[in-house]
């Protein structure tokens, strides 16, 4: 390409028109277009966009809130839990305890009512036994009044038949005198 072919081109172009000729675009139109934009864009920015993110941040931060208050909750479940384990170990060491003192006072409570039981039959063998020989004392002075009354009677009948009037009168005499006697 040789220079006046260059010119030749350059001048072709130059003559065809340019892209804001091509497309209809003219400067005045253009800083309208991109003022009306900016409008829209601050309209749209303050009504639409700016409580678009602030709903979001705020909800975000009712997320992260409701995150921390759910590990927080977690947090006292685990103490609760662990509380409440430990609060049952409590239980069953006192419940433990309370059986065994139930064992010991029962244990306690069957020996005493044991030698209770026994410090009465004790007590009512020997009242038993006296009473035995109460009675059997008394048996024994009752044979002996009856044996002496059957002597008496017997003695009296057999000397009745055989004895004579005097006979009697001297067995009479001598019982007088040991009687007498018997009574100073």
């Amino acid at each position: 390409m040789t220079l006046p072919l260059f010119l030749a081109a350059a001048a072709e172009h130059a003559a065809q028109p340019g892209i804001p000729e091509r497309f209809g675009l003219e400067p005045k139109y253009i800083v309208m277009q991109v003022i009306s934009f900016l409008i829209v864009l601050a309209v749209l920015y303050k009504f639409g966009i700016k409580p678009v993110t602030a709903t979001m941040e705020e909800r975000n931060r009712k997320i992260e809130a409701g995150i921390r208050h759910a590990e927080e909750m977690q947090a006292k479940l685990a103490a609760a839990q662990q509380e409440s384990a430990a609060i049952v170990k409590q239980a069953n060491v006192n419940a433990a305890r309370i059986v065994d003192d139930a064992r010991k006072t029962a244990k306690e409570f069957l020996e005493r009512q044991t030698q209770e039981a026994t410090a009465k039959a004790s007590d009512l063998f020997a009242k038993s036994k006296e009473a035995i020989e109460l009675e059997h004392r008394k048996m024994l002075a009752d044979a002996r009044s009856e044996i002496a009354r059957l002597v008496v009677i017997t003695t009296e009948r057999v000397l009745a038949r055989k004895l004579t009037e005097a006979d009697r009168a001297a067995y009479n005499e001598a019982a007088t005198r040991e009687l007498v006697s018997n009574q100073n």
